[in-house]
């Protein structure tokens, strides 16, 4: 099985990551980490993605200052030498300049905390509660030069219930997390076994639609 070559980018626990390594481990499933990167040399993911058996390797954004496109330039040089073929954003807390959106157009997701559009961007989980929602969950997506802003490939849904805080509602989505995105990934690496050229990704509704994962007693199946 040809299986592409996955670069998965973090910022810190990187739970997300190590769901996806996990999955990878199916002979089966059409994608093995190839590299997992971070922005913070001390992010708790590294070393369970090195415990995992994956590289994984940190360029600090503090030593490019203000210059994000020169950080990005770096991590851009490693997915490449990793022969990476499409790269996910798993809890990457730095918004991406319009360089690295560009270079890895129709070749990016990102799984987001929130049933988008609804609470993108920084606090989703507050801003589910102080809306009052009665369900909440999270999303994968592909990545454009809007936060959290390009088309959807599936979504998953949680209840939010009556005692919730930040804490246990953040718990609750990060578990739906872990079973949404590899399920997404999957998805979007066998719409890409088409001949689609990148720039018709965005264009094509039948490559965005992952099923959403139903609730079963309150939880996610």
């Amino acid at each position: 099985m040809n299986r592409a070559r996955v670069g998965i980018l973090i910022s810190g626990r990187g739970s997300d990551a190590l769901a996806l390594i996990r999955a990878a481990e199916a002979a089966d499933y059409p994608a093995e980490i190839a590299l997992v990167l971070s922005n913070r040399p001390e992010a708790p993911g590294l070393a369970r993605a090195i415990d995992a058996g994956v590289m994984a390797l940190a360029v600090d954004h503090k030593t490019f200052g203000q210059d994000r496109e020169a950080h990005e330039r770096a991590m851009d040089a490693l997915l490449r030498e990793a022969g990476v073929n499409l790269v996910v954003l798993a809890g990457y807390m730095r918004i991406l300049t319009p360089f690295f959106v560009g270079a890895w157009a129709g070749r990016m997701i990102n799984v987001h905390p929130s049933l988008l559009p609804a609470f993108p961007g920084l606090h989703p989980h507050r801003q589910a509660l102080d809306a009052g929602v009665k369900l909440h969950g999270c999303s994968v997506h592909w990545v454009t030069n809007g936060v959290d802003a390009g088309p959807i490939i599936g979504q998953a849904a949680v209840p939010v219930l009556e005692n919730d805080d930040e804490e246990t509602l953040a718990a609750r989505v990060l578990a739906a997390e872990h079973r949404l995105l590899p399920a997404c990934l999957a998805a979007a690496l066998t719409s890409r076994r088409n001949p689609v050229a990148a720039d018709q990704v965005f264009a094509n509704p039948a490559l965005w639609t992952a099923p959403c994962l139903p609730l079963e007693g309150g939880r996610p199946k």
